[in-house]
């Protein structure tokens, strides 16, 4: 068959588009290697948290995200950064079908992500997903930069760590000069028990970033993010200068409520100190991120440093 040259015009105009299209893209190292993505992504779908956060911190409203923990919706803390968003998935199931609804242009997956979801997302749009960390105290840094590298905000994600790294070592001085005490604990309440949170956690990274020495008591197994729920027998292996306690959703504020009426509740050193901290377990123990820190680093300066 002969070869038949295309006109001079139309090769030209394929030609730029092709440029064009390579200009406006660039190439990000992700856990399934090199993915290509639009400079500046329009249509974002975020299946992780940290995702969300982070796109928001970066001033991109994304079109789609999962549940927070416990909730029907994105995390409150997130609620003057919203006015309404669609939902497409819970923490570990993520509905496909919702996802393509959005037609996105970038989707923000989570580290756990596993081989099977992301071959159907990537088919859909560029699919970007953090190598896995395990539970470390600063892997957050490393997602939310590969998420903005992906949207094209590295340079705003890179000054949002900066401003939390400078207000957290800033609040760390002054409780190191007024001598406040600096044990804390962190326990997200369950209506089967509580449950002891790991000090590798982002949000306990952001307490020991701020100066507080976090405790696990012993009882949070290795890459594990939790201990096994506690009876109310072994409370006082959570005493401490500090106890902070998350609750998700009603069941577990009613759960905290009902512990808080026992004798061995009422025995703990932290309890007669009055330095029982009620938090919000959506952003204490499941949220992620720039703007998460920050929220957790306002809780932390009413109750040290009011």
């Amino acid at each position: 068959m002969p070869f038949t040259l295309l006109p001079r015009r139309p090769l030209l105009v394929l030609m730029m588009t092709l440029l064009t299209t390579h200009a406006h893209a660039h190439s990000v190292e992700t856990a399934h290697g090199p993915v290509e993505v639009a400079s500046d992504p329009q249509r974002v779908v975020t299946l992780h948290e940290g995702a969300l956060d982070t796109a928001l911190a970066a001033g991109v409203t994304p079109l789609g995200a999962v549940t927070t923990r416990g909730g029907d919706g994105v995390a409150r803390y997130l609620d003057d950064y919203l006015d309404e968003i669609a939902i497409v998935g819970v923490v570990r199931e993520i509905n496909i079908e919702a996802v393509l609804h959005q037609r996105p242009d970038l989707i923000l997956a989570p580290p756990q992500l596993s081989d099977e979801q992301y071959a159907l997302l990537s088919r859909i749009a560029p699919t970007v997903v953090p190598p896995a960390q395990g539970f470390t105290r600063e892997a957050w840094k490393d997602d939310a930069r590969l998420y903005a590298q992906a949207l094209g905000r590295a340079e705003q994600i890179e000054a949002a760590i900066v401003d939390v790294e400078g207000r957290a070592a800033e609040m760390a001085q002054a409780i190191e000069e007024r001598g406040i005490d600096s044990g804390a604990t962190l326990v997200r309440w369950m209506p089967q028990g509580p449950l002891v949170m790991s000090s590798q956690l982002f949000s306990t990274g952001v307490l020991a970033a701020a100066g507080l020495e976090v405790h696990d008591g012993g009882l949070v197994p290795e890459q594990a993010g939790h201990s096994d729920p506690l009876s109310l027998e072994n409370l006082s292996r959570i005493d401490d200068d500090w106890l902070f306690l998350a609750t998700l959703n009603e069941d577990g504020e009613e759960a905290l409520a009902g512990a808080r009426q026992s004798p061995a509740f009422e025995r703990l050193a932290v309890v007669q100190r009055d330095r029982v901290v009620s938090v919000d377990g959506q952003l204490w123990s499941s949220a992620q991120g720039p703007l998460a820190a920050q929220a957790i680093l306002d809780d932390l300066e009413r109750v040290l440093l009011p």
